[in-house]
């Protein structure tokens, strides 16, 4: 049925956002300097101030990503049951860009190819 999905996102919303997150917040108990943050947060682990911030950063991590998880399992739970997930199997061949909008968003971009 689809020969080949073509997917041209050059950029993801998961590495952007959820990538991009975690290491910045790394960073923090990496490379944090207590001179130059304004806060008393201490210093990063290649500032002398041991694993002590990159611990609780990591911890910090680990904590929002659970809660993330399950939050998001019990409102598709929800969602699921109240109103489903789901669009039509024609809607999904179609486009949904069309369905919602009335026009496609990308013009002539063509998302997979069938014989």
């Amino acid at each position: 049925m689809f020969d080949r999905l073509k997917l041209d996102d050059p950029v993801g919303a998961l590495s952007v956002h959820l990538v991009n997150g975690i290491f910045g917040t790394i960073c923090v108990g990496l490379f944090a300097q207590d001179k130059l943050t304004g806060t008393a947060t201490g210093n990063g682990l290649f500032y002398g101030g041991g694993f002590k911030l990159l611990g609780s950063q990591l911890a910090a991590v680990v904590s929002v990503g659970l809660f993330v998880f399950v939050i998001s399992i019990v409102a598709w739970a929800v969602i699921k049951g109240v109103i489903g997930l789901r669009v039509s199997r024609e809607e999904e061949l179609r486009g949904l860009d069309i369905g919602e909008h009335g026009n496609e968003a990308y013009s002539g971009f063509q998302v997979f190819t069938s014989e």
